[in-house]
């Protein structure tokens, strides 16, 4: 994140906003207010994965049914747990108090629920707690002829979904694979031969949950068409409403009689692929059976999140609410409010009648999914960590509870002052704090903390010091609301950089859609590409870092840079030149927006040089609060003016004695002096008779000095003889050229008739 000049104003308002904080008994609203909430205490922590289920005895105990391992713990009110059954299955998915008394546990997937001792002092096992329901048993007796090619019965799955209690005392299990609900007179023997029959049964895969109307009929949600159920005493359903997605997660019914459905998937996608429950680091366990929805954790079958509908008598059915990131996964009613237990963000919801929400509670477990109601509030289970947590209403909630929100991290991106903080006029009963600091974010243990204290606002202002980074915290009183709160910060001018720059003489770069034919090119890259292939990256702008090519052209020289800004300011240039023995930069162009620049090196003297560029964002500060970075290039050298040739003579044609094939030619000796006042002579050539041109060395070869001697012996082209060369004037050309590719030509005449 980068910002322009001026003063800032960083708001939140809008609950989207809000979300990215962290509330601590705060309600977020949808119309984006921050009202004081309901407290979420931490009752216990269980050493399984997930907590599917909890109940409140009548001592105010919790009883929590746990997944990976598969137990029932009783956790007292001092917060210490019991273990009082536990199961190789994989999940005690479902757990009641029964009117007796007793506890009811449904297990996964074995499909057996138990009826434990509430107050068991030892825990008990599958071998030892008493079987109250089997549904392995009772699908192989509907379902006799279910057999394998040996003969011998499959080996599958039974799932238990959800449990209830009708007002006669009598046990109601939901079950999947196929779609059944089995009614079991608890207060007969569980030991019995005799087999519960099924109460309800339909064509789709899963009875995932129930409730009860206010006329005692039963309510079922499926899985697989979507599909809500009215099923009277008598055991006959009737679809009250099929809806747009494969599967009804929860329900609820209001004390008005409107039923709440919640679902889920898409109903293109039957059956279901498996889908994993993670539970636990490195864990997962997989459901082979296709189908619920609840056995999935981040599953990609949920593309949409989760809708909640609304099927009031005599009104058509409405969507009442929906989360695109959140999976539903227990509904109750809160007076006329309804509350939603969901994942993936760990997140309780109470949604009004008028489809109008807060989000209550943000709990430290990817998900919630389990909830009851309890003496002053709620129970609730989690999953990824199993923990339970005790959700008080705001009336209950002790005097000491906390009811703070802390804002997300505003990361200024530079050193920032910190202004006055604006509160919209409607917010009352709020105190708020603030804390800055340089590193990302505040660490959980205060001793290590990078950033500063929280401190209340100064007159208003924010007492923080300065830094890059801030957080604010607002303290709700009873009755109080925020509904917005913005902080006005102006970022510490940062100063530009110029990251790299390289100095090429004999090169030109052409301004595009400008013709340049097509002369030899020069290839213009940062020292830093030629060690590393040509890439190279300063900005995201794309300031042509990569190799640029330019013209060859002997008198121009070309600079080029790369500099960036940590503000992202807009940037200028300005270029200045520095002779050798000199102590002044003297300008050489100013304003430039471009990265590169040529010019004329005739317009100099020859000698060595520096450039400085000067870096500076004057277009985006007011006058006085610029800032400018620069660089000095390495020293390069100008060099314009051609060397010297002196002292050329050439002697009369001579007979070579070198005589290849019988026939030997003549030879003009000829010799010079090249010298140059700015830097060595690189190398030279000659021509006899306007012929080609032949390379020559200096006398000792090398090639290293401001001035060189050359004697060499030119043949004459068509002759045989030193009288054939004798008999016509020749013209003897030599050039010499400087480092610089500056070149000096001198001719000499031989005359006819020389000797």
């Amino acid at each position: 994140m980068s910002f322009a000049q001026g003063t800032h104003l960083w708001t939140q308002s809008h609950y989207e906003e809000f979300e990215k904080g962290t509330p601590q008994g705060v309600e977020i609203t949808s119309e984006g207010r921050l009202l004081r909430g309901p407290e979420a205490k931490e009752v216990a922590t269980t050493p399984s994965s997930f907590v599917w289920a909890v109940a409140e005895g009548k001592n105010g105990e919790v009883y929590a049914a746990t997944g990976t391992p598969a137990t029932v713990l009783r956790i007292g009110r001092d917060g210490k747990s019991t273990k009082i059954f536990e199961t190789k299955a994989l999940a005690v998915q479902a757990l009641k108090v029964g009117p007796d008394g007793a506890l009811y546990a449904a297990t996964m997937p074995d499909g057996k629920v138990y009826r434990l001792k509430a107050d068991a002092v030892s825990p008990e096992n599958e071998s030892s707690a008493e079987v109250v329901f089997d549904l392995g048993n009772a699908d192989s007796e509907a379902k006799d002829g279910d057999k394998g090619k040996d003969g011998a019965k499959e080996s599958k799955s039974h799932y238990i979904w959800d449990l209830t209690f009708d007002r006669a005392g009598r046990l109601y299990v939901a079950t999947g694979g196929p779609a059944t609900v089995y009614r079991i007179d608890v207060a007969q023997s569980a030991k019995n031969e005799q087999n519960p029959q099924p109460f309800f049964h339909c064509d789709e895969q899963h009875v995932r949950s129930l409730a009860w109307d206010k006329d005692g009929n039963l309510i079922a949600g499926t899985d697989g068409s979507g599909l809500v159920y009215r099923i009277s005493p008598e055991g006959k359903g009737y679809v009250l409403y099929s809806a747009p997605r494969r599967e009804i997660t929860a329900l609820a019914v209001g004390a008005d009689g409107t039923i709440y459905a919640a679902d889920v998937g898409d109903k293109s996608h039957n059956p279901l692929p498996q889908l994993p429950v993670q539970a636990g680091i490195g864990i997962t366990i997989s459901f082979v059976q296709p189908g619920s929805m609840q056995a999935a954790n981040a599953s990609t079958a949920l593309p949409e999140g989760t809708e909640i509908y609304a099927l009031t008598p005599n009104e058509a059915p409405r969507k009442l609410w929906s989360g695109k990131d959140e999976v539903v996964y227990q509904l109750a009613t809160d007076g006329n409010d309804l509350l939603a237990v969901t994942g993936n963000r760990g997140r309780i919801f109470r949604i009004h009648k008028d489809g109008s929400f807060s989000d209550v509670a943000h709990l430290g477990a990817q998900l919630v999914v389990a909830l009851t109601q309890a003496d002053g509030g709620w129970l609730i289970g989690t999953g990824n960590t199993g923990k339970v947590y005790r959700l008080n209403t705001a009336s209950t909630a002790g005097a000491a509870a906390e009811h703070t929100y802390a804002s997300d991290v505003l990361d200024a991106s530079a050193m920032t002052r910190w202004g006055r903080v604006e509160v919209d006029p409607e917010s009352h009963g709020y105190q708020i704090w603030t804390r800055s600091g340089n590193v990302e974010q505040p660490a959980r243990n205060e001793k290590d903390w990078g950033w500063s204290d929280w401190q209340p606002l100064q007159a208003g202002k924010v007492g923080s010091p300065a830094g890059r980074y801030l957080q604010w915290k607002a303290e709700l009183e009873p009755g109080g609301a925020v509904s917005g709160v913005g902080v006005n910060f102006l970022p510490v001018n940062s100063a530009p950089v110029v990251d790299e720059m390289v100095v090429v003489p004999g090169a030109r770069v052409v301004p595009q859609g400008q013709p340049g034919g097509q002369p030899p090119t020069v290839q213009i890259a940062f020292p830093s590409q030629q060690a590393n292939s040509g890439v190279i990256n300063y900005d995201g702008n794309n300031s042509n870092a990569a190799p640029m090519q330019a013209q060859k052209d002997r008198t121009a020289v070309t600079v080029r840079w790369a500099a960036h800004d940590d503000d992202g300011d807009d940037l200028v240039f300005n270029l200045y030149l520095m002779g050798d023995g000199e102590h002044v930069w003297r300008p050489l162009k100013k304003k430039l927006t471009d990265k590169v620049y040529s010019f004329d090196g005739s317009d100099f003297p020859d000698g060595g040089y520096r450039i400085k560029v000067v870096a500076t964002d004057a277009p985006s500060h007011a006058p006085g609060q610029a800032l400018t970075g620069d660089k000095i290039s390495d020293r390069f050298e100008l060099d314009t003016t051609p060397p010297e040739i002196t002292a050329l003579k050439a002697g009369a044609a001579e007979k070579t004695t070198d005589c290849g094939k019988n026939v030997c030619k003549a030879t003009i000796a000829v010799s010079f002096d090249a010298h140059d006042a700015m830097s060595p002579i690189s190398h030279a050539e000659y021509s006899v008779d306007a012929g080609p041109w032949q390379y020559i060395d200096p006398v000792g070869q090398l090639s290293d000095s401001k001035e060189e001697h050359y004697e060499f012996k030119a043949p004459v082209p068509g002759s045989n003889d030193s009288d054939d060369a004798a008999g016509v004037e020749h013209l003897i050309t030599v050039r010499a050229y400087d480092r610089h590719d500056n070149m000096a030509t001198a001719k000499v005449m031989v005359p006819a008739g020389s000797r």
